[in-house]
């Protein structure tokens, strides 16, 4: 993932999770909000009471990678923040892409309506 398409500031953070639509299943909550620039972003937030910071990180990097994989799927002109939930630990990767692509699809579909 680009620099350039990372949501970084916590005020930018805290606006999208108030003022953004909000899409949830048992492994991710996605929040969705148009921004002004031509481009998406996207910001990752893990609670510590999933684990130590090395198991936080490695599913960081696995919804990065599947981010990275998937960038067709993402409107422009629009910030993702997604929070991974603590039911996800011990969960295979194809799964957790499996219901991270739901998730964004649905995200798409009913901000076209």
């Amino acid at each position: 993932m680009k620099k350039i398409n990372i949501v970084k500031e916590n005020k930018d953070f805290n606006n999208i999770i108030k003022d953004g639509r909000s899409y949830k299943n048992k492994y991710f909550i996605i929040n969705v909000m148009e921004n002004n620039l031509n481009h998406y972003r996207f910001g990752i937030s893990i609670s510590k009471k999933t684990g130590n910071a090395v198991v936080r990180n490695l599913y960081k990097r696995k919804l990065r990678n599947i981010i990275d994989a998937n960038k067709k799927l993402y409107s422009n002109n629009k910030d993702y923040i997604i929070i991974i939930r603590k039911s996800c630990l011990g969960v295979e990767y194809k799964e957790l892409e499996k219901f991270f692509l739901y998730l964004i699809k649905n995200s798409n579909l009913s901000e076209e309506k």
